[in-house]
């Protein structure tokens, strides 16, 4: 009886690793991270990990394939066999702008990926330089307008999401900006700081602090309500705003021919992942929440953002490539 019941019990043990095997999950898995360590897209990635392939009984690496502004990374994926163990984790916004950054894309991302899940949100922080003459939304607005080309806006990069939701609003106020692109997120931010820009946006974890230490002035928020840190800046929806939603959406793929039913296994299994109470606890840390919305929402959103920021950037002529 005893031996029989150690039977059993190693026999429920194994179940996971088997039934993975039975769907194709039979080697090592990688998580590709089309940029350098240390980003969001990054530690999301080496975050669920561990537990995605305890779900799926096999390893799960992340490999950091940096480079061409996310396609050199999302073009191996595109190209790897469609059998799900090549992953892709990165921000939603470079897929969306990218067809129309450059002028001949590797990959199509319509064809060449299929959505997964999302992995989490995180909305934006509209500041300004305590130097700038302005102390709310419409102040911004009316000085935007009203000095045309002085208003230096600090982006992390021409093309990012940064960049292209400050043309858009400008456009909404009427107004002339002068974009200020800078090596990513951090020296933006720190270019408003000491005034030698007036206006940027970044994701809350990089951005609060400042605000909340007086460093430079909150103006509005991007998402779907305001921040408990800061409950006096309006929302980019309270204020009729264009891009109400911008922010960081990061979402993971696969090679788009995947077979349906290893997608949407991995879609399942992650969405577990993301309910784990120390996972949320750390994407809270990382100024996001959780947003695991399934694959056809993910690609609603992808198919939405590509058509709103393509129009952006055609409007404006922006390219990567020449």
């Amino acid at each position: 009886m005893h031996r029989r019941n150690l039977l059993a019990a190693a026999s429920l043990l194994a179940a996971p690793a088997i039934a993975a095997r039975a769907q194709g999950f039979d080697h090592t898995i990688r998580i590709v991270v089309p940029n350098a360590p240390g980003g969001t897209s990054d530690i999301l990635a080496r975050l669920v990990a561990a537990p995605l392939g305890r779900a799926l009984g096999q390893t799960v690496v992340v490999e950091n394939r940096a480079g061409a502004g996310g396609n050199i990374g999302a073009d191996l994926v595109a190209k790897s066999p469609p059998d799900g163990h090549t992953m892709l984790v990165l921000d939603v916004s470079v897929l969306a702008t990218n067809p129309s950054l450059f002028t001949r894309m590797p990959f199509d991302v319509e064809r060449d990926l299929a959505p997964v899940q999302m992995l989490i949100y995180a909305p934006y922080i509209l500041a300004v330089s305590n130097a700038l003459p302005v102390r709310d939304a419409a102040e911004l607005a009316a000085w935007a307008k009203a000095n045309p080309g002085r208003l230096n806006v600090a982006n992390s990069g021409t093309g990012t999401l940064t960049h292209l939701v400050s043309l858009a609003l400008a456009a909404h106020w009427g107004a002339e900006i002068t974009a200020v692109p800078y090596r990513g997120g951090a020296p933006a931010l720190l270019a408003v700081v000491s005034n030698e820009a007036q206006l940027t946006m970044a994701g809350a974890t990089q951005s609060q602090p400042y605000v909340v230490g007086g460093q430079m002035r909150g103006v509005a928020v991007s998402g779907p309500r305001r921040f408990a840190a800061l409950p006096d800046l309006p929302t980019f929806r309270e204020l009729g705003w264009p891009q109400p939603d911008a922010g960081t959406w990061q979402g993971l793929l696969v090679q788009g021919r995947t077979p349906p039913a290893m997608v949407a296994r991995l879609e399942e299994e992650v969405r577990k992942v993301l309910e784990e109470p120390a996972i949320r606890a750390r994407i809270a840390e990382l100024g996001g929440e959780v947003q695991a919305d399934g694959a056809e929402a993910f690609r609603r959103r992808l198919r939405a953002d590509t058509e709103a920021l393509g129009a952006v950037i055609r409007a404006h002529n922006i390219r990567l490539d020449g």
